[in-house]
C-alpha cells in the first residue's frame, strides 16, 4: 500500500489538530494535555506528542496526515515525523506577534522539505484583526531562501474545503516534482 505522509506544523493555536480533523476520515488519534502556557497562547490543551487522521485514496493507497506539537520543548517529535514525511502544511496564526518572524522560524526547522519544494504555508486567524498579507510572508520567504517558491493560502482550518484546496494544492507540488524527477531520469 502506498502511503504519503504529510506534516501539519505551526506555532500553538495554529489549527492543526483542528486541520486534520477536518481533513481526517477517521477519528483523529489526538495526544492533547493541559496548556501550562497559556500565558502565551489562551487555550485549554495542546498537542504534547502528534495528532493522526488518514484520507484514504484508494485500496492501495493512504495519506497519512500528522499534526506535531507546536511547543519548542517537544521539537524531538519534530525530527521523529519529518523522516517519512513528504509534505509540509506549515500553519501560522497570523494574529500572533510577528507571525512573519514565526513561518521563517519554523520553515528552518522543516528546511528539508522547504528545499524540496514540497510545503505549503496556511495563514489562519487572518479574519481577528489586521496583521500581515500573503505577500509578507512570500517576502521573507524569499529574503530567506532566494529561489524557493512556497504557496501561501489564507484559510480556515475549521473549514474542511479550505484544507482540501491546501492539501491538494501540497499533493499537486509532490506529484509535479515526481514526475519531473522521473522525467529528468529519463532524459540525457
Amino acid at each position: 500500500m502506498a502511503e504519503h505522509v504529510i506534516l501539519f506544523a505551526g506555532p500553538m493555536g495554529a489549527g492543526k489538530t483542528t486541520a486534520i480533523q477536518s481533513l481526517s476520515e477517521i477519528a483523529v488519534v489526538s495526544t492533547e494535555a493541559a496548556n501550562t502556557e497559556r500565558d502565551i497562547v489562551d487555550k485549554a490543551t495542546t498537542t504534547v506528542a502528534l495528532d493522526y487522521g488518514e484520507i484514504t485514496i484508494s485500496e492501495d493507497e493512504k495519506i497519512r496526515l500528522y499534526g506535531v506539537p507546536g511547543q519548542r520543548r517537544f521539537d524531538f517529535m519534530w525530527a521523529i515525523l519529518k523522516e517519512r514525511a513528504r509534505g509540509l502544511v506549515l500553519l501560522v496564526n497570523n494574529d500572533a506577534p510577528e507571525p512573519v518572524a514565526l513561518a521563517v522560524e519554523y520553515l528552518g526547522s522543516f528546511e528539508e522539505l522547504l528545499l524540496a519544494g514540497t510545503v505549503v504555508i496556511g495563514i489562519s486567524r487572518s479574519d481577528i484583526g489586521v496583521g500581515p498579507t500573503a505577500s509578507d510572508y512570500s517576502a521573507a520567504l524569499a529574503a530567506s531562501w532566494p529561489g524557493v517558491m512556497v504557496p501561501v493560502l489564507t484559510l480556515d482550518p475549521r473549514d474542511a474545503a479550505q484544507m482540501q484546496t491546501a492539501l491538494l494544492t501540497l499533493i499537486a507540488i509532490i506529484e509535479a516534482r515526481a514526475s519531473l524527477a522521473a522525467f529528468q531520469e529519463l532524459t540525457p
